[in-house]
């Protein structure tokens, strides 16, 4: 089995080969670079999509052709065979370089440099799931099954050994501090087996895309996982966060920024107290001018929107009519003091002519 998992590692890691440093086949394809990988992008794990499939979680790769870290997805994939767990690939910071240590399968999960991947790679072992009975089991806690009918699931919370590093890519100074147990040794003895084809072809794609070249994405992938292998478009695919993508869909938030032109709200010069703002100007001009200019002050407000016309010549009409109230119908209460002569003070001489002798 090891002899025949060897005679495939070369067609499988192919394209994998970097202009940079040499490559060794063997238990793992050893890549040297300079320069250090960049953190680990925070994404989601998108949703299972069939029984019996696991999660490979994304991984830096150098490119050499491109000069460049390249983010290889991660996405769901069938193991080989049931009974087998995936062992990711890592960094580790040896002679002065960083050198790469490629995944495979086997029936015991082995050392990945203590990088904390997520999805139940914690930096040691794999708390996602374990097989029983040719059937594999789900953690929930770690695993999202989303809306696929599993009935072996079960929950057990996770915790981080270390705490104090976090989405950091390699093992080494800066990096993961972990160091192969003796369990984990043993398990890179084991039988193993190649990444699958299915792997083979997310890589590929991942090389091809341009925007997923770390000098590009800036850390931050547009694509950091897809539910199906080499499909980087439609549903199942998963941004990383703070992605360039993100700014895409920023430049619709500027449709949001619209607010700030709307800050000047002439638009809203649907407000009275806008538009009093804004005809106030033409106003004051005649306002100089005698009590005749006034009406044309009137046509200047026809000129602003119909509201603020509306309501300046209706308090217009109501000053005329002040000075019209005709009050010369006041004097017909003046009439009243015709009655006085009725008061007939006369009658009362009468009395005087009653000596009359």
């Amino acid at each position: 089995m090891l002899k025949t998992w060897r005679s495939l590692v070369p067609a499988l890691f192919l394209f994998l080969l970097p202009a940079v440093g040499s490559a060794q086949f063997g238990i793992s394809l050893n890549v040297n670079v300079n320069v250090a990988p960049p953190e680990l992008p925070v994404y989601e794990q998108p949703p299972l999509p069939a029984v019996g499939y696991m999660f490979v979680p994304g991984y830096w790769f150098w490119d050499g052709d491109a000069g460049d870290y390249v983010w290889i997805p991660g996405t769901w994939v069938q193991p080989p065979q049931p009974g087998y767990l995936w062992t990711p690939g890592y960094w580790g910071y040896e002679s002065g370089a960083y050198l790469w240590h490629g995944g495979y399968w086997g029936q015991t999960v082995g050392f990945y440099g203590g990088v904390n991947y997520g999805f139940g790679y914690t930096g040691g072992g794999y708390e996602g799931g374990y097989w029983r009975g040719g059937q594999l089991f789900y953690n929930t806690a770690v695993v999202n099954v989303g809306t696929t009918h599993v009935t072996n699931v079960y929950v057990k919370n996770v915790t981080i050994n270390n705490t104090t590093v976090n989405r950091v890519s390699f093992n080494g100074p800066g990096g993961a501090q972990a160091r192969a147990t003796s369990e984990q040794l043993a398990a890179e003895k084991q039988p193993h087996l190649p990444p699958s084809s299915a792997q083979v072809r997310q890589a590929t794609a991942a090389r091809s895309n341009p925007e997923l070249r770390a000098k590009a994405n800036g850390g931050h992938p547009t694509v950091a996982a897809s539910a199906k292998p080499g499909v980087f478009t439609g549903a199942g695919v998963v941004h990383a966060s703070g992605a360039p993508a993100h700014p895409a869909a920023a430049a619709e938030h500027p449709a949001a920024n619209v607010h700030p032109a709307t800050a000047a709200h002439p638009a809203t010069a649907s407000h009275p107290a806008e538009h009093s703002a804004v005809n106030r100007p033409p106003v004051t001009h005649p306002a100089p001018r005698p009590a005749a200019p006034v009406h044309p002050a009137a046509p200047a407000h026809p000129a602003a929107p119909a509201h603020p016309a509306e309501e300046h010549p209706a308090a217009a009409p109501e000053e005329r009519r002040a000075p019209e109230p005709e009050a010369r119908p006041a004097p017909a209460p003046r009439s009243a003091p015709a009655p006085k002569p009725e008061s007939k003070p006369e009658p009362k001489a009468e009395p005087r002519q009653e000596p009359r002798g």
